[in-house]
């Protein structure tokens, strides 16, 4: 198992930041081990979740109840959850050093738990399982059609408690979080801010009171309607139109027929109102979501004819003039883009950035651009001054 341990950094527990100095002082107890010693703690899973944990029992004869569950990749469907029911500023995940891994009757699962397919393997098996799931513990996404939102989710299965001793640090979605929780609990352990962990921006810059920048991960953002640039030929190959192919399918399909039917052409976009909600699709549980959102469309935003060419600045104006006339009509109440034609497009952010929130400034809805990620943005050009003058 050593080799494996080389490729773990830490384990790590979602929960309340009101259990935090109860955890500090007593460590993370099994859901038996808290009623059993009546211990006052607040919850953040539905009923119903917790409830089917017991029904899942492990090689030892126990139920899940009896054991304290760690996650090998906290950026997953049950926090991404968890962050649509409840207040980002209840929500921390706790770290926990690699040597939990060395508690006598621990298991490793080859997925979430409490799910039918998912095995309950003992300790010593981490290593082949380990390297099973080892891709679906990187991605930035996951998928049920492929298994990937299953195997992102596998765990830690400790017999009665978690140490406090093995507790190494806490995470939380920003600064403003942090500096409550650090009054909270003093300095006996290190509070971290990780936006991306908590599926949030690394940072947003505001224009107006509707328009932002944002450097983070789009297909995050929750907005209604989510905008792919992409070509005139049917080909999503790379950037920002391969994730939309392999994350959402459908997607891809409806845009190929799309181009095949000529209704996508350079500056005149394409909407797909599509009936799913991607927080169904990305969130554990979702048929007991009760604040998701009820759809996500795309829109399909050519920014070139062909694949191999540059973008078109002029069919990008034309394209951003077509949203700012029909988005009302098309009942579209947020969006969000890429900065059109950037990377892969090879056009210049000075050039595309005072373009795009010229028309998308005027839009009476929450608006984000999303920067390229391919290089850093200088300062001076994500200023309001600049990008309206």
């Amino acid at each position: 198992m050593s080799s494996v341990l080389r490729g773990i950094r830490e384990l790590y527990y979602i929960t309340h930041v009101d259990n935090i100095p109860s955890i500090l002082d007593k460590g993370i107890l099994s859901h038996e081990k808290i009623i059993a010693e009546d211990i006052a703690y607040t919850p953040i899973y539905d009923n119903e979740i917790v409830i089917h944990r017991s029904e899942k029992i492990a090689p030892n004869g126990k139920d899940l109840w009896s054991f304290a569950n760690l996650f090998f990749q906290p950026r997953n469907p049950m926090l991404f959850r968890v962050l649509i029911e409840k207040e980002r500023a209840n929500i921390a995940v706790i770290s926990v050093s690699k040597d939990v891994l060395n508690i006598p009757g621990a298991f490793v699962t080859t997925g979430n738990a409490a799910n039918n397919v998912t095995e309950i393997k003992p300790i010593e098996e981490l290593g082949k399982i380990y390297r099973e799931i080892k891709k679906d513990l990187e991605r930035e996404y996951w998928t049920e059609f492929d298994g990937s939102k299953r195997r992102i989710m596998a765990e830690c299965l400790v017999p009665d408690q978690v140490p406090s001793s093995l507790i190494t640090s806490i995470y939380v979605a920003n600064h403003d979080i942090a500096d409550e929780l650090k009054k909270k609990i003093g300095t006996r352990i290190e509070v971290i801010p990780h936006a991306y962990m908590f599926f949030q921006p690394e940072m947003i810059y505001r224009i107006t009171p509707t328009l932002s920048l944002v450097e983070g991960d789009m297909f995050f953002s929750r907005y209604q309607t989510i905008t792919i640039s992409v070509n005139c030929v049917g080909v999503m190959g790379k950037g920002i139109a391969s994730r939309a192919k392999y994350q959402y399918p459908d997607v891809y399909v409806h845009y190929q027929d799309s181009c095949r039917n000529k209704k996508l052409q350079l500056g005149k976009p394409h909407l797909f109102k599509r009936e799913v909600s991607s927080d169904y699709e990305l969130a554990d549980e979702p048929d007991t979501l009760t604040k998701a959102n009820h759809a996500t469309w795309f829109l399909l935003f050519a920014t070139k004819q062909h694949w191999r060419l540059n973008a078109e600045i002029e069919g990008i104006e034309k394209g951003l003039q077509w949203i700012l006339t029909n988005y009302k009509k098309e009942n579209i109440t947020s969006l969000a883009l890429p900065a059109l034609g950037c990377g892969l497009g090879n056009l210049s952010w000075e050039d595309v950035g005072p373009l795009m929130c010229k028309y998308l400034s005027k839009l009476e809805i929450p608006v984000r651009i999303y920067l390229p990620l391919e290089r850093k943005t200088p300062e001076k050009f994500l200023t309001s001054e600049f990008l309206l003058k």
